[in-house]
């Protein structure tokens, strides 16, 4: 069993920037990759961006390239996203994943991918 526990949501004006933590537990970790996605009110969780564990290989949605940065800690089983230039758009509860099995490229953003799902940390993006 793993458990992920996200922190560093917040409120944040328009063009600011917040860092986000999720911090894995359990007796073995050792995804093949995690993943933070986001879910507004009234809308459809949605992917934001994913790495690869082993290889730090990453993947972005559309709408926060060029903006959001995923990384990882290995040592730390954390993987953090740094997000930049924040929109009201970018309001909803963030949550990360992570998931055990070989991800094809499409896996990454694909919610049905991900085996262990944190409890989500609420960003608020002021207009």
């Amino acid at each position: 069993q793993v458990q992920l526990v996200e922190s560093g949501g917040g409120l944040v004006q328009t063009g600011g920037s917040l860092r986000l933590s999720c911090a894995a537990s359990g007796r073995t970790f050792s995804p093949y990759a995690m993943g933070w996605f986001r879910q507004a009110p009234g809308k459809e969780r949605e992917f934001v961006a994913a790495i690869r564990w082993s290889t730090g290989i990453t993947y972005y949605a559309d709408s926060v390239k060029e903006r959001f940065t995923i990384a990882r800690d290995n040592a730390k089983s954390t993987v953090y996203i740094q997000m930049n230039s924040l929109k009201p758009d970018d309001t909803a509860v963030y949550y990360c994943a992570s998931g055990a099995r070989i991800f094809t490229f499409r896996s990454y953003s694909a919610y049905s991918a991900y085996d262990y799902w944190g409890q989500g940390t609420q960003v608020t993006v002021s207009s």
